[in-house]
């Protein structure tokens, strides 16, 4: 196999991992146990699925680390196309899955409290409750923050797709356009977040650009005939 198609291979392969792990901690786990508003059914819905909500956890740090190493097979994909842009996509990455690892501490925060503990006895129960419910707030806005990123390493990854000539330029487009997207919903998170589900349900044509880049490393990896036609 060709080392480009093959890098190619492997940066799909790593992609495909993050669908196992992003959607269920970010969007299965918070629709199905928290209640917004209601501090005191939240509590006893992650009591009740301690161990969903500890998956979810574990989720968001493991879909971290898959992240960064999606970066990383990336920038070999990519960087003889431009070493400066790869250096940003993967500065953007890494920024990223820091914001991430911090938010994370929220929801470990929040179930600390809402299970108690020795040294929380000064709180009653429901005075827990709504420190946790805090954290949980606190890191639904972690996440808006993380958007950012999300939306940011987009653009110098959609540009060395557009430029390879190895990889499909209409793709490199999507996720340029996919970068504003993700910005958007980060804006509509923090300054309109009544409209942050819809917002998310409209813009799901323009978020599938990862989702098509994903597919093509998958199941073509790269167009070698265009690599050696170059080199020709």
């Amino acid at each position: 196999m060709h080392p480009t198609k093959k890098a190619a291979r492997i940066a799909g392969f790593i992609y495909l991992s993050m669908v196992f792990t992003a959607p269920f901690s970010l969007i299965y786990v918070p629709s199905k146990l928290i209640v917004r508003g209601n501090a005191a059914a939240t509590a006893d819905n992650i009591l009740a699925h301690e161990t969903m909500f500890r998956l979810s956890i574990f989720g968001d740090l493991i879909g971290q680390v898959i992240f960064i190493c999606l970066g990383i097979a990336l920038y070999r994909l990519l960087s003889n196309v431009n070493k400066t842009w790869a250096a940003l996509m993967v500065a953007f990455v890494l920024v990223s899955a820091a914001v991430g690892f911090f938010d994370t501490l929220n929801n470990i925060a929040a179930l600390i409290l809402f299970r108690g503990g020795e040294f929380l006895t000064v709180f009653d129960k429901p005075q827990r409750d709504a420190l946790a419910m805090l954290f949980l707030r606190l890191h639904s806005h972690g996440i808006s923050i993380d958007e950012i990123f999300w939306g940011l390493w987009l653009f110098p990854f959609g540009l060395l797709v557009f430029r390879s000539g190895f990889l499909p330029r209409w793709i490199g487009v999507w996720l340029m356009i996919n970068c504003f997207g993700y910005v958007f919903l980060s804006v509509i998170g923090f300054f309109f977040p009544a409209y942050d589900d819809k917002a998310f349900l409209y813009l799901q044509p323009v978020l599938f650009g990862e989702l098509a880049i994903m597919l093509y490393l998958l199941i073509r990896g790269a167009n070698v005939r265009a690599l050696q036609a170059e080199a020709a």
